[in-house]
């Protein structure tokens, strides 16, 4: 590739990745809305999870939907649109989410709050569908994870940001809220339609950028598409039955019997939390099936012929479950006593330090891009982590913040840093060792209270930082025609952010919030076993040593 052509690609890499920031903007920000909507509107902790189920679910349902069209029209829609379009079009309906918003808020409805974030990220669905591949594209094939880590990072930039933002946004200050007496005022939700006119707004300015960008290609590819029509079924069957248990748990808490027994236990609904449960149960023993039936007879069923896939679609399912759930549940979390009762703008610093720790390792994960030489790139995965957390910490005091309590935190990043010199740039290694090093932050979260506990569930993000990208690689490995199908379905296990937060809110109902955290613990165990089990089924493919060579961060 001449330098010519690289550099029109990074001008192109630059203007794309502007949309990966409105993701993690709007999707960090629900941290803080959460605890707002929950006391604003008095509901329990399941029923507030609900703006990460109608969010994270828009992702699953668009990207489904553009798959059952594509089905039944035997053509790529995408590709045929270029993710040039794919993008501005995901702009536009994401534009009428923030509108819709508008118009939620002036009524003060839950539900129609529920409506438009649902809209908003059926946008973003379209959005993550089309620049994924755009960014892999922009140049050479061995470095396309390192690109969807410099994207990572910028989309951690919006997460750091967004918490901050919307803090002040709804309570024109950043700290000394008390956030149950704020949100009894009428007018508290005033706020949210400045912001999300300036959110639409925006998204129009995004959309135009694109759309008279020159130095953006139109994104198409040369693969034909390949139909999957056993696995569409299956995945339409997951759907109608997920569709079935929401719709009866939701049904239920406009029975005046559910509610009157609901407080007498005092929000201890057992058969909530089955039910929740079964959903999970349904999306893993669905994948599972599909896979075990693909062995058996390939036909029909497309990219879930291959383990490595469908595994790799549950470990993103449960990769962006456990982000999304440590993150939403910490501000009921930080709000106990253990904790030191920290509510309200208050809240702010502590999730724009989890969702920086993303950005902390995906600043690190893009190191690559830049293509320094073997002992600058050493220097630089110790440098880069904690110029990172430095911008973490002056965003959060240019906002008034007390940062000072956030300052030992420096020393957790030391063991993310070892993580990357043990991973050596191997995915499956590189997951493997993040997976564990999460499940031993969860743990010790579990069993100690605190500012100790509090750094060990915030570590989190350090751990889950290069996880999409390592993933993804490793579940499009050898899937030959069938990547850029393999590439769709990841794409929609972006549900695991719908299923396991609500899931972890009914299980803290019954068991306490600081109990309910074992959930973490296990999505990361699971993912370190697909770390070091990948490794066998490529092996057994004769592709591991290929993609452990080419694949890094």
């Amino acid at each position: 590739m001449n330098s010519e052509q690289t550099k029109s690609n990074n001008s192109a890499l630059y203007t794309l990745i502007t949309v990966f920031f409105f993701w993690g903007f709007i999707g960090a920000s629900n941290g803080v809305f959460i605890p707002f909507c929950k006391a604003k509107f008095g509901l329990d902790q399941f029923q507030s999870q609900l703006i990460d189920f109608a969010f994270y679910g828009a992702y699953y349902i668009g990207a489904l939907f553009l798959f059952i069209l594509s089905s039944s029209l035997k053509k790529d829609i995408l590709n045929d649109w270029g993710f040039k379009k794919g993008i501005i079009n995901g702009l536009l309906i994401s534009t009428i989410g923030a509108i819709f918003m508008i118009f939620a808020v002036t009524q003060g409805s839950y539900a129609l709050i529920l409506a438009a974030l649902f809209v908003v990220a059926l946008g973003f669905s379209l959005q993550q569908t089309s620049a994924q591949p755009f960014a892999a594209s922009l140049g050479e094939p061995h470095s396309a994870s390192s690109r969807l880590n410099l994207a990572g990072g910028i989309n951690s930039l919006g997460t750091t940001i967004g918490p901050i933002v919307v803090s002040f946004a709804l309570f024109g200050v950043v700290t000394g809220v008390d956030i149950t007496e704020f949100a009894k005022k009428p007018e508290s939700l005033d706020s949210m339609r400045i912001l999300y006119l300036c959110v639409g707004g925006l998204f129009l300015l995004a959309a135009a950028l694109f759309y008279f960008s020159k130095k953006l290609p139109a994104g198409k590819s040369d693969s034909t598409f390949e139909s999957a029509n056993k696995a569409q079924t299956t995945l339409i069957v997951i759907t109608v039955i997920l569709i079935a248990i929401f719709g009866y748990i939701f049904s239920r808490y406009e029975d005046p019997n559910f509610i009157e027994q609901f407080i007498t236990n005092k929000g201890k609904d057992y058969l909530g939390l089955g039910l929740s449960f079964s959903t999970l149960v349904v999306v893993v023993f669905g994948l599972l099936f599909a896979n075990k039936s693909a062995q058996k007879n390939s036909e029909g069923w497309g990219a879930m012929r291959y383990p490595q896939l469908v595994l790799g679609m549950l470990a993103l399912f449960t990769y962006v479950g456990v982000e999304v759930t440590i993150g939403s549940n910490l501000g009921e979390l930080l709000k106990t006593a253990d904790f030191g009762k920290i509510t309200g703008a208050a809240l702010a610093p502590f999730m724009s330090m989890y969702w920086g720790s993303l950005m902390i390792g995906r600043w690190a994960g893009a190191i690559s891009v830049f293509n320094p030489s073997s002992q600058l790139k050493k220097i630089l995965l110790i440098a880069v982590p904690y110029l990172a957390f430095g911008v973490v910490l002056a965003a959060n005091a240019i906002s008034g913040q007390d940062v000072t309590p956030l300052y030992a935190y420096a020393f957790v990043i030391v063991f993310q840093i070892a993580g990357f010199f043990l991973g050596k740039d191997h995915p499956s290694r590189t997951l493997l060792i993040f997976g564990i090093m999460g499940m031993a932050a969860m743990l010790i979260g579990l069993f100690t209270t605190g500012i100790i506990a509090t750094f060990a569930f915030l570590s989190g993000g350090l751990f889950l930082s290069i996880m999409w990208p390592s993933i993804f690689s490793l579940a499009i490995a050898g899937l030959g025609k069938y990547t850029s199908q393999g590439s769709a379905f990841l794409v929609m296990m972006i549900l695991g952010g719908g299923i396991i937060p609500p899931l972890q809110g009914k299980l803290s109902d019954i068991i306490g919030i600081h109990n309910s955290y074992f959930v973490p613990v296990l999505c990361f165990g699971f993912i370190a076993f697909y770390g070091w089990y990948v490794f066998e089924i490529l092996k057994k493919q004769g592709i591991a040593n290929e993609i452990e060579i080419g694949g890094g961060h």
